[in-house]
């Protein structure tokens, strides 16, 4: 009992120390925040005024100023953790469950006075693909990989909401501040942010994605990988196409949201900067076409590779027909003087041996050259 009251006097302090590295400030200070707060601060004309409030200390400070906005981030909450603050701002409560539990579609829903948004985040992972590798989640080599970010956007304030190790915010967030012009416009330039850096991710990921198709596609069409293999590329073909629809999941739910941030008046909205994320949305109907085009690509390339291997299975049954027929007419010739007749001529004739095998020798040497010919052998 008493190692064991000593490994927990260890272990939890250790624990409280990488919480707090965790959610430190962006100046390097721990600050006195929930677990789940990464990072939150006042913004005033673009610049940051307060570091590192609680939450319902900023929400006071917004309210009683000007032209000020808050910013909370947070990683994974529990709903326990979220509670005191979709209490403060009044967030609405199936907004704040789909924030709370992750794996939701990409969407937008617009309530009173605020807009909540949910964006998947893409991650390209530098992996091989080989039918060998094995993900022990999924079962499956894995070279996309997502996450997620729900936002809440009102007038003064902006609540997001991450969950994945990937899609991290705090580097955006310090570039934000170093445009105070840029982020004077308030929440909604956050949120155009947050969105023109989740579909440049996208894009990153397409190219990545685009290099790995190109490369199983010269493996199955080249010679050497044809005969090489014979089919061993459907296992890398299956494992890229999980990965793209993986992709797809992503991308294509949010095609409707980022049009209705680009067209719809939104009262939480600055014109201005509505107008910037039409370039986000068409980008991000780029990024749509090309999952979508290697979605068929990679069909044809499965069908070609089956198809592959379904003619150099043509080609050995061809070949192993080829050879029986050759063998046929030894077999026939024993068995016709293996059935053991008192009265056969040949049998006693001086050159009757000598005439069988050349024979045998000149049939079996015609119908190999019959089928050389015809590219049988």
């Amino acid at each position: 009992m008493s190692m064991i009251r000593e490994l927990r006097s260890v272990v939890r302090p250790s624990l409280r120390r990488e919480r707090r590295t965790l959610h430190e400030g962006p100046l390097g200070a721990a600050a006195a925040l929930p677990s789940a707060v990464v990072d939150c601060a006042v913004y005033r004309e673009g610049r940051r005024v307060a570091e590192c409030l609680r939450p319902e200390e900023a929400l006071r400070q917004v309210r009683r100023g000007a032209g000020e906005f808050v910013w909370i981030g947070l990683h994974e909450p529990t709903e326990v953790e979220f509670a005191g603050i979709a209490t403060e701002f009044g967030l609405h409560p199936l907004a704040v469950e789909d924030a709370v539990q992750a794996h939701q579609r990409p969407k937008l829903e617009r309530y009173d006075d605020s807009v909540f948004t949910v964006f998947k985040t893409v991650h390209y992972v530098n992996r091989a693909l080989t039918a060998g590798a094995v993900d022990q989640e999924r079962g499956a080599a894995q070279v996309v990989e997502t996450g997620e970010v729900a936002c809440f956007t009102g007038l003064d304030y902006i609540i997001t909401v991450r969950h994945g190790v990937q899609g991290s915010l705090r580097a955006l967030r310090h570039r934000l501040e170093q445009d105070s012009e840029r982020l004077a416009a308030g929440p909604s330039a956050v949120l155009h942010a947050i969105a023109d850096q989740v579909v440049d991710g996208y894009l990153g990921v397409a190219a990545a994605v685009q290099e790995d198709i190109d490369e199983v596609e010269i493996d199955v069409f080249s010679q050497s990988g044809a005969a090489g293999r014979r089919g061993g590329d459907a296992g890398r073909i299956y494992q890229l196409k999980r990965e793209v629809l993986e992709f797809k999941r992503a991308v294509s739910p949010l095609l409707r949201p980022m049009r209705q941030l680009s067209e719809r008046p939104m009262t939480m909205m600055e014109p201005d900067i509505q107008k910037y994320f039409r370039d986000v949305a068409d980008h991000l109907a780029r990024v749509n076409e090309q999952v979508l085009s290697f979605d068929d690509l990679l069909n044809s390339i499965l069908q070609a590779n089956l198809a592959q291997a379904t003619v150099a299975q043509n080609e050995d049954m061809r070949k192993i027909t080829a050879w029986a027929a050759i063998f046929a007419v030894p077999t026939m010739i024993a068995g016709v003087y293996g059935m053991n007749f008192e009265v056969m001529p040949e049998t006693e004739w001086t050159y009757g041996y000598p005439m069988v095998m050349a024979f045998i020798c000149t049939a079996c040497f015609a119908i190999h050259r019959g089928f050389r010919r015809n590219g049988w052998l």
